[in-house]
């Protein structure tokens, strides 16, 4: 399971003293165990860890693209080195390319043809993609794809 992994990892970045990736992890774990407790659960099924996982993602991003417009390039270097430990964790993404070819199935399925079906469109692409897309990329995608004239 992720959250064992993440939890080994950590344990394993300890050891190592690698200040970087403990430091991280312990803020994911917690994350974890946060979101565990809130759930009235032991432990988080991957579903759930990936969940946590692209909260923290975003996080990082928004925090990155802060520095850099503040001039804090190297607090920016660090946010940028903790995104991509955290990006080794979460499923590969899909390329626009394979959310397109989704789209169309799902457009089939469902009989969309206008921007009036896109909330028929995006419920069953959430299920299809499930955290292996950015939501928003979808949906810009979807909204495209539904206005542009076939």
């Amino acid at each position: 399971m992720l959250e064992e992994q993440i939890f080994d990892d950590y344990k394993a970045a300890m050891k190592a003293r690698n200040s970087l990736k403990s430091s991280l992890l312990s803020l994911v774990r917690a994350d974890i165990l946060n979101q565990a407790t809130a759930k009235k659960k032991s432990k988080l099924d991957d579903a759930e860890v990936v969940v946590v996982l692209k909260k923290q993602v975003k996080q990082h991003q928004d925090s990155i693209e802060q520095f850099t417009q503040g001039g804090r390039l190297e607090m920016a270097e660090k946010e940028k080195q903790e995104l991509e430990i955290l990006k080794v964790y979460l499923p590969p993404e899909l390329s626009a390319a394979e959310i397109n070819n989704l789209i169309t199935v799902v457009m089939a399925e469902t009989g969309a043809t206008n921007i009036k079906d896109m909330g028929k469109v995006m419920k069953e692409l959430t299920v299809k993609i499930a955290g292996k897309a950015d939501g928003k990329l979808v949906s810009d995608l979807v909204r495209q794809k539904l206005t542009s004239p076939a």
